[in-house]
């Protein structure tokens, strides 16, 4: 048979230059005929692709009508050796990784994108013989009669349904993918720069001739930073103001932006922006060798941040409005973390979202929600925290849409919700009943987020998400992620018409997150990776190799449920914290905490997370509740001054067992001086704190603290070792011990809930405490924190196995063993 050449081209799409030694693999014999064992290999050569990335291609000679398969290997700067092949085939049920084509015509080119980051939205292309890179606008709307790329103006950064605002048109063309693209011989799009920061919207046909105006979902930028929809106002809301500082910027014009620079300046205070520096020179300076950002997942102290957070007592200006907190707010927050010992902050949802919110209902996963400062601050920050020690971690949001989804995913090209492609709809619209607005919803699938399934049947679907992580890693440098809710891909997907169960959403969950986890550790094998899951699913945490997902922990609420309690009625759960603060002497659950301690290692435990600061609601005994700030349940929400001696004495001793338990310890914001206005997600921005002058004023005490239970973590490896013992239970008593060692340190922390304490001493035994001195190493009853001061100053002897320290009243002790040096 005749063989033909066929180009075969492996592109990164990314600007960064880590892959070497790449080595094409195919089903084919040195005769170019088919053979599935063993696969050829053929040396592959670099080149600049027109999107000005590094990528590969080789030329092979292959028998002509015949099918193949084909993948690549790879060596990058932390892994050798690696499969290039992130994505996996589409049957469900199979993990392989390879691609297929049949050898048409000669000449023929087979491509495989490892990231969509460069291929579609707003772009740059290099043309052979030019210095200076184009534009190329490219759009995906695969039922679309017609889209035109529309121009927008920026002080308004707003085009109308109508399309009022628009202020020029360009056509597009169409490929077989149905992909949209600017037309490249097209004289106005020739030079790139004369389009940076411009806004722009998508004017779409749909498939019934309708017009619509859509803004590009591989954005990275939304011009705005308001929380206005001129549209459909909100009920007694003042009138938008005609300015994209109002706007909301799920609602605004996209922006073309240039990833190869950054602002000089944190606020220039003019748009756009003026002063630049490439991102050579601004990195230049990120990382300072003496105060390294940690390499080891076990090593970190996390800091949950709502950047919007902070600012407290912002007005917009001319208003009584409040104002979110920036950026700007968050660098100067970060020597406050610095002292306390911080070093990784979890950042909520920094991803363009709704507008005023937490951040969990993305709208624009390469896009920053600008109410916060905008892309190029939020890479201020993160450098800002390089440069302090202090790793960033992102959580994403793939299990849903923002919820307000017109204009960005939602009947993106078409009328039909079968046809709704960002979103998995079962069956056609005529299989379900017409319900609000004309729309057949029951076909839609619902997992137990706060939204619908994105559709994970196709491979694009789930390369944006994948892709938007290579972005934040390579462009953004972030150090992590932590998935939100990701059992709603692997378990509990059902259609929203009759709740039945759909197996096949959980298999392409599935598929989903081995693709994620895999792409981003193919980008950077050390990358953290944390897994809000609620399963108990053990593959979560297990290696790939093995057949598991990957991930490097659990975000795990159990620990929360059974140490303090307040956010969900589980009989199940110790609840101690919870329980505690109704301020009886019953007997507490300490038991049931102790079996959680030894689970505790790949896992994220945390007391105090934005799910529970007072954002839980549930049913006891016929009352509805809501769960608070950690000080407050120390109490049962009666916080005065006639209790906040045992308010902060019971918050005292939870912390500290959280923090010096085998698992990564994390806390929500304003834990560590006593934060005590609930943080709701609908209205937080009112019940802002000032952190930094609580830590001057009545924090002062709780985070002195936070600073030693810290300090103590991060000088001890033993109280982070996975070598764990239960060592004393006793619930009528309300007491709990483990012992803790790595080599030759050894440890013993003991917890009591007792409102009365142990003055006279209290016997520990158990053959796993050695005998010899001990010595108190922390007392969270120390009269420095705001204790009674009942403390063990003197080295205690233990003897026969037994141990008798004085135990404060709720409290937390941690005695060291004396070793001879």
């Amino acid at each position: 048979m005749p063989t033909i050449a066929i180009r075969i081209e492996w592109l990164t799409g990314l600007k960064i230059h880590i892959f070497s030694n790449l080595r094409l693999y195919g089903s084919w014999d040195s005769n170019g005929s088919f053979s599935d064992t063993p696969w050829t290999e053929v040396p592959m050569s670099p080149f600049s692709a027109e999107d000005g990335c590094p990528a590969w291609s080789a030329v092979v000679q292959l028998e002509q009508g015949q099918s193949f398969r084909w993948g690549i290997r790879a060596d990058s700067r932390e892994r050798q050796d690696s499969w290039g092949i992130v994505t996996e085939v589409p049957d469900p049920l199979s993990a392989s990784q390879y691609r297929t084509f049949r050898a048409n015509h000669d000449h023929q080119v087979e491509r495989y994108y490892l990231t969509h980051c460069r291929r579609l939205g707003a772009n740059k292309r290099y043309v052979k013989g030019k210095s200076k890179p184009r534009i190329e606008f490219a759009c995906r709307a695969p039922h679309a009669a017609d889209v035109q790329l529309v121009i927008g103006e920026p002080a308004s950064g707003y085009i109308t349904p109508t399309g009022t605002g628009v202020q020029a048109s360009y056509s597009m063309i169409r490929d077989e993918e149905g992909i949209w693209r600017t037309a490249q011989t097209d004289p106005v799009f020739a030079r790139f720069s004369d389009w940076d920061h411009k806004p722009y919207m998508y004017r779409i046909v749909r498939d019934d001739g309708s017009v619509v105006f859509r803004s590009d979902m591989f954005a990275r930028c939304q011009i705005g930073s308001g929380r206005k929809d001129p549209a459909s106002p909100e009920p007694g809301e003042p009138p938008w103001d005609g300015t994209r500082f109002d706007l909301k910027g799920t609602k605004s014009c996209s922006v073309a932006i240039d990833p190869e620079r950054v602002t000089e300046l944190l606020d220039e205070g003019v748009f756009p922006e003026t002063r630049w520096l490439d991102n050579a020179d601004f990195w230049k300076d990120e990382f300072d060798p003496a105060r390294p950002v940690p390499a080891s997942f076990n090593d970190l102290v996390i800091y949950e941040l709502h950047v919007e957070g902070l600012g407290f007592g912002k007005k917009k200006p001319g208003t009584s409005e409040e104002a979110p907190g920036t950026f700007e707010d968050a660098i100067a927050f970060l020597d406050h973390l610095v002292v306390l010992g911080i070093n990784a902050v979890e950042l909520l949802p920094p991803m363009e979202a709704e507008a005023f919110s937490w951040g969990y209902g993305t709208s624009h996963h390469f896009a920053t929600e600008y109410a916060g400062g905008g892309r190029d601050q939020l890479k201020h920050f993160i450098r800002a925290c390089h440069q302090r020690g202090i790793a960033v971690i992102f959580d994403v949001v793939y299990n849903h849409w923002v919820e307000d989804a017109e204009r960005s995913p939602d009947l993106y090209d078409s009328i039909r919700d079968d046809r709704n492609f960002h979103y998995w709809h079962e069956g056609r619209d005529e299989d379900w009943p017409t319900g609000a607005h004309g729309r057949h919803n029951g076909g839609y699938i619902q997992n137990g987020s706060s939204g619908r399934l994105p559709n994970l049947r196709e491979e694009g679907m789930r390369k944006l998400f994948t892709s938007s992580a290579c972005m934040w890693l390579t462009e953004f440098h972030v150090d992590g992620f932590r998935v939100d809710l990701t059992q709603a891909f692997h378990r509990d997907n059902v259609l929203e018409g009759n709740g039945q169960s759909l197996p096949v959403a959980n298999q392409f969950g599935i598929k989903f997150l081995r693709e994620w986890v895999r792409t981003v550790r193919f980008i950077k094998p050390s990358v953290m990776l944390v897994a809000e899951d609620h399963s108990d699913w053990p593959a979560i945490i297990q290696p790939q190799e093995t057949g598991g997902i990957g991930f490097d922990a659990i975000w795990w609420a159990q620990w929360y449920h059974n140490l303090i309690g307040d956010s969900q009625s589980n009989l199940d759960s110790a609840r101690l914290l919870h329980v505690a603060g109704q301020g009886s002497d019953l007997p507490l659950a300490m038991d049931r905490l102790g079996d959680k301690i030894a689970q505790t290692a790949k896992r994220v435990v945390y007391h105090e997370s934005h799910d529970q600061a007072g954002n839980a609601t549930y049913s006891e005994n016929g009352v509805n509740l809501a769960s608070a700030r950690t000080i407050q349940v120390a109490v049962n929400n009666v916080l005065v001054d006639e209790t906040r001696f045992w308010a902060e004495a019971r918050t005292r001793a939870v912390a500290g067992l959280s923090l010096l338990t085998p698992g990564v310890p994390m806390f929500f914001m304003g834990e560590e001086v006593g934060a005590q206005e609930p943080y709701r997600y609908h209205d937080w921005i009112h019940h802002r704190e000032d952190l930094l002058a609580m830590r001057q004023g009545g924090g002062a005490r709780l985070f002195a603290y936070y600073q030693d239970v810290i300090g103590l973590r991060h000088a001890q490896p033993a109280l982070r070792s996975a070598e764990v013992m239960i060592v004393h239970s006793h619930n009528a008593n309300r007491v709990l011990a483990y012992r803790t060692w790595q080599g030759d340190e050894d440890f013993l922390v003991a917890l009591t809930l007792n409102n009365g304490g142990f003055p006279d001493g209290y016997v520990f035994a158990h053959p796993a405490i050695a005998d010899g001195l001990w010595r108190e190493v922390l007392n969270s009853d120390d009269a420095r924190f705001g204790g009674s001061g009942m403390i063990n100053s003197a080295p205690l002897q233990a003897s026969d196995s037994r141990i008798n320290p004085r135990l404060p009243a709720n409290a937390i002790i941690v005695l060291q063993r004396e070793t001879d040096r």
